[in-house]
């Protein structure tokens, strides 16, 4: 799919409007090769630690992006170059994390989209703590599993629905 930020917003003014479409705030951070990617979401919780964000991972993607509200953080990664591979493989279009990443020189070669808060070195927890397929708030931002993401040079929207 074909599209740019800027015209889904002109073109969708009514959708803004009322709260079913949405932009996140300019804090987040480019990586991966897709400068440009959509899909429909997969949300996370987390807090520090990413075995839940592994583990989806780990499964067919199917053009979706994930989500993961990791709070903010930035004491911890979240997602690093062996991740960026395993969402790759499994054909998800990207992964947005409110929260950092590592790796960056892999997660960069990855075919993938990647929007992080920045990069730090430091691995996260492997406990399994967290929640999956719920609403969660990223960067203030309501977004909720099946919502869809729209991200490109120019910025990350959340729809409600799928925009044509």
């Amino acid at each position: 799919m074909s599209f740019a930020t800027t015209d889904l917003c002109d073109d969708h003014a009514n959708l803004l409007d009322d709260g079913r479409l949405a932009a996140l705030p300019p804090v987040f951070r480019h990586y991966g090769q897709r400068v440009r990617f959509s899909g429909r979401v997969v949300t996370l919780k987390v807090h520090e630690d990413n075995a839940m964000v592994r583990a989806m991972l780990e499964t067919p993607g199917e053009g979706n992006v994930l989500v993961v509200d990791g709070g903010g953080s930035l004491r911890r990664a979240l997602v690093g170059g062996q991740l960026g591979l395993l969402a790759q493989d499994n054909g998800w279009a990207g992964i947005i994390v409110d929260g950092c990443i590592r790796d960056t020189d892999e997660l960069n070669a990855c075919d993938i989209g990647v929007r992080a808060l920045g990069a730090h070195p430091q691995k996260s927890s492997k406990k399994g703590v967290g929640e999956r397929n719920l609403r969660v708030h990223i960067a203030g931002v309501p977004v909720n599993p099946g919502d869809w993401i729209y991200a490109d040079a120019d910025g990350v929207l959340v729809a409600q629905q799928k925009l044509a």
